[in-house]
């Protein structure tokens, strides 16, 4: 297997090649893992999660999208990687001209990130592209941006992280601000209730005729969650970047995310009987998957397993991963009914924080909703946009 090293070789030229064979991947999902692992904040994704995301045959993203690994090597040893992602739904809904870059990582190493970056800006030049925005990978769906500001802490789940020369990287490289997707922290308060003006209009919103909001209901699991993913395709058909789930995707969201879910945190809003709106909160499992180090087994034996079952205990943070309310039901005050209704369950289930995130600058409304609801921003991450050629 090919060498993998966080500090490139000064004197040996930088080579990029296209991921071939299960050994190429094997290097492409490890070289985080050596270039973040001295980095106490830094959390070692699962191995085998990680492969899974990768392949086509697990991850039904590669029935819609089409995905070309690269490595950066010098001397042979691996310094870098990326994926140049060509997303159809995004070129019909958003740009014809954009493809994405996403899964960036490299040492502190500026020409091997602009052989990395120019080599997934030519594969996507070959096919029509001339723009490219990232990181995304490999969607809007899936992890976001590059993290700018916020780097005193632990990555939430389903978060990036990186270290703070990675933005001076792809700005020496060309690319400039596209968005900056935040992040809020919300203090649980002592007796679990949001502030006055968000009950008040909650409470409005809760006796209006028909309106109920209600949590996920296990024995009718399936249709609550046909019934959110039709919501959060129609309220996220307009967002920055966004692109619709196919039936696969969110399918497949859903198997990984079962293990996680507690009813109580995923609430859905009808009226007159039809789903209108959800809110999904997830317990931060990144503070129980920091124990395992990346494996759940070591020589056989289940130890990365039996650290986060352990650290699963101790987990005090849920993120507020998306939300959504159908067009026709917005200006009802439904978000502060669900937001209302999901705190008290976080509090009776015993988190003392929440994570808002992440929510677009531009968006003013939700921007200071997080602020109405106690939030302070701590951490913003960014997309870069370059021509491609």
């Amino acid at each position: 297997m090919t060498a993998i090293a966080a500090m490139p070789v000064a004197v040996a030229p930088v080579t990029v090649t296209p991921v071939r064979g299960r050994a190429d991947t094997t290097a492409f999902i490890r070289l985080p893992y050596a270039l973040h692992r001295d980095d106490p904040h830094w959390v070692a994704p699962l191995e085998r999660e990680r492969r899974a995301f990768l392949d086509p045959s697990r991850n039904p993203f590669h029935d819609v999208g089409t995905v070309q690994l690269f490595l950066a090597r010098r001397g042979g040893a691996v310094v870098g990687r990326i994926a140049a992602v060509v997303d159809p739904r995004f070129n019909e809904r958003h740009d014809p001209e954009c493809g994405h870059f996403g899964l960036f990582e490299c040492a502190d190493d500026a020409v091997a990130a602009g052989t990395l970056l120019d080599a997934a800006a030519d594969w996507l030049a070959e096919r029509g592209l001339s723009r490219m925005l990232g990181p995304l990978s490999f969607s809007t769906n899936d992890e976001c941006g590059v993290l700018v500001d916020g780097f005193d802490g632990p990555p939430t789940m389903m978060t990036p992280y990186n270290p703070p020369y990675y933005p001076e990287l792809l700005e020496g490289c060309g690319f400039t601000k596209a968005k900056d997707l935040l992040s809020w922290r919300i203090p649980m308060p002592r007796d679990g209730e949001p502030p006055a003006v968000i009950r008040r209009v909650a409470e409005r919103a809760l006796a209006a005729p028909g309106v109920r909001v209600r949590p996920l209901d296990m024995a009718h699991f399936d249709a609550d969650l046909a019934a959110v993913k039709g919501i959060y395709n129609d309220a996220w058909a307009e967002n920055y970047a966004a692109v619709p789930m196919t039936d696969d995707e969110f399918d497949h969201s859903v198997r990984q995310l079962k293990p996680i879910l507690k009813p109580e945190l995923l609430q859905i809003a009808e009226v007159h009987g039809e789903p209108a709106a959800f809110t999904l909160w997830l317990p931060d499992t990144n503070q129980a998957l920091r124990a395992a180090r990346g494996r759940l087994t070591t020589c056989g034996l289940p130890t990365g397993l039996i650290r986060i079952s352990r650290a699963a205990r101790r987990i005090n943070r849920t993120r507020a991963i998306t939300s959504g309310i159908r067009k026709e039901h917005r200006n009802r005050g439904l978000a502060a009914a669900l937001y209302l209704q999901t705190q008290r369950a976080a509090f009776r289930l015993g988190y003392t924080e929440s994570e808002l995130s992440w929510i677009l600058e531009d968006n003013r409304d939700a921007n200071r909703y997080a602020k109405a609801v106690g939030g302070i921003l701590f951490r913003t991450h960014r997309l870069y946009e370059r021509a491609s050629a």
